[in-house]
């Protein structure tokens, strides 16, 4: 057996004998978010860092299309939009055992870059006590469907 070898099996039953307390401590969950710019706080979070998940959540293309039949509501009106995506984010996020504030990152899609500055009214709108999580925004040409402005990815973390 290589020293190399020896070593990884030494290191691997050190674990496997050590008491279940020692591992249960050791395995505390955490997430933090981390601004170095002046001007990103209470906007975005530059890091988000998460210490032993436990459960990972991948919301994928969340946007104004009512629930059960799919149509675009609220056409027009990005406020109206925003507001209702990021409802449905987190009815769904609930629906896992999770919060907005277990967000890690979102990337958000709009139609149309004026809006840009409508985005903190929205969020704060219908999430008003949601941690800033880090994010990326996109202005595309267009969406899925004719009529969407806004669409929203999220990747949420939690401890189970």
């Amino acid at each position: 057996m290589t020293r190399g070898l020896a070593f990884a099996l030494a290191f691997i039953a050190s674990f496997a004998l050590a008491p279940s307390y020692v591992l249960a401590q050791s395995q505390a969950f955490e997430k933090k978010t981390y601004n170095y710019s002046e001007w990103t706080k209470g906007r975005f979070a530059e890091a988000v860092t998460v210490v032993n998940p436990g459960k990972w959540i991948f919301l994928g293309g969340i946007g104004p299309e009512r629930e059960g039949d799919g149509i675009i509501i609220h056409k027009g009106d990005f406020q109206a939009q925003c507001v209702y995506a990021w409802q449905k984010i987190k009815k769904i996020l609930a629906e896992h055992g999770a919060t907005v504030n277990n967000i890690v990152k979102t990337t958000t899609y709009v139609t149309d870059i004026r809006h840009f500055t409508l985005l903190p009214k929205c969020r704060a709108e219908a999430i008003p006590d949601a941690e800033v999580n880090a994010g990326t925004l996109l202005n595309v040409s267009q969406l899925a469907w004719p009529d969407m402005a806004i669409e929203i990815d999220v990747i949420a973390v939690t401890a189970k």
